[in-house]
């Protein structure tokens, strides 16, 4: 949905005129263009100069936004007349959302609001994200299982609309100001003297169509924000990290797509190693691969002097957080962290040995 002040952004007055428009473009567009100016955000406050240049050198697109920023949107049609008989319909609603009607010059993405909903004109069909909630549980519950009750904010689709996005017009229409192709392109010939930048249509959002009548309850994405409970069953023999999908109990999807999931991902604390103390089975098991080389290659004595400190370590932070009393999941995670340890210390160890023998005039 966008929202962008086209006049801030260029740095003009809203009745600044077209020569005024251009040249204060040109000016900024100097300085950040990509090829002049290498600040890191440079090519993105660029590319969003032009799409306001794009919309605020144009007539119509001009007269379109400005209709819906003052939130009149009637004004961009310029013959609407109430009192003329026939130009109602859909129970007050002029014209019925063609292209001639107020709804057809909504601009941009929602620049207009319906009391504090933005009205968004773009199509853009995309299935709901998944909710996904964490909880812990005792050992005891997740041994023997349990039924939890959750309330969690998301997505639904939009009654007034039924998901669709638009009341009164069942299907999407292709984009006014791209012509579906999803995107403008702004030459910047005449005002720089070289280049052209393609740019995401700011109506339709790069989708190529756009919702004709947006719908008042939902904005014209087809889903509203609500707050939902849903009760989950925790199987027994659960553990710390097992998933818990229910299907379709997940945000709705935009302009009628479908639902994703909710997601309850399971936490058991006594499962689970603190970051210190697996940062320590780690920090053991990268150390053994040296020791062992050293014993092997009868270095030892030198190898011990240089990694017995890194060992120490994390012996002390494994068995400073505790260790006694850990059940099997507990120890087949510290096995685990273990392991990584030991993986990455035996490249290590492969790689010095390997520059060892390249300077020893060895083989490999």
């Amino acid at each position: 949905m966008n929202e962008k002040d086209y006049y801030e952004i260029l740095g003009v007055s809203s009745d600044a005129t077209v020569d005024e428009i251009r040249k204060t473009f040109q000016q900024k567009a100097r300085k950040l263009h990509p090829d002049i100016n290498k600040a890191p955000d440079a090519e993105e406050k660029f590319k969003e100069l032009s799409e306001a240049y794009a919309v605020l050198s144009d007539e119509s697109k001009r007269k379109r936004y400005d209709a819906m920023r003052s939130g009149n949107p009637f004004a961009a049609s310029g013959n609407w007349n109430p009192s003329t008989p026939g130009d109602m319909d859909f129970n007050g609603w002029p014209f019925g959302g063609g292209w001639g009607s107020p709804f057809g010059a909504s601009p941009f993405g929602g620049v207009g609001h319906t009391g504090s909903r933005s009205r968004a004109r773009a199509y853009n069909p995309k299935v709901g994200a998944d909710v996904v909630y964490h909880m812990d549980f005792d050992a005891d519950a997740a041994k023997k299982g349990t039924r939890r009750g959750v309330t969690y904010n998301h997505f639904v689709s939009c009654e007034v609309c039924s998901g669709k996005g638009s009341v009164h017009t069942g299907h999407a229409q292709t984009c006014p100001t791209c012509n579906g192709s999803g995107h403008i392109n702004v030459d910047l010939m005449s005002i720089l003297g070289f280049g052209e930048i393609k740019m995401v249509c700011p109506e339709c959002e790069g989708t190529g169509k756009v919702v004709v009548d947006p719908c008042d309850h939902c904005g014209g994405s087809g889903r509203v924000l609500t707050a939902s409970e849903i009760i989950v069953d925790i199987p027994a023999n659960s553990h710390d990290g097992d998933v818990i999908r229910l299907a379709g109990k997940g945000n709705a999807g935009t302009n009628g797509s479908s639902a994703g999931d909710f997601v309850l991902r399971v936490g058991v604390p006594s499962e689970r190693l603190d970051q210190l103390q697996a940062f320590g089975f780690r920090l053991v098991g990268l150390t053994l691969p040296f020791f062992a080389y050293g014993a092997i290659a009868k270095t030892l004595l030198a190898f011990s002097f240089t990694f017995s400190i890194p060992l120490f370590i994390g012996l002390y932070l494994v068995f400073s957080r505790g260790i006694v009393g850990r059940r099997g999941i507990w120890w087949k995670n510290a096995l685990r962290y273990l392991g990584d340890g030991l993986a990455n210390g035996l490249v290590i160890t492969l790689f010095l040995v390997g520059m060892v023998s390249c300077i020893s005039g060895g083989r490999l």
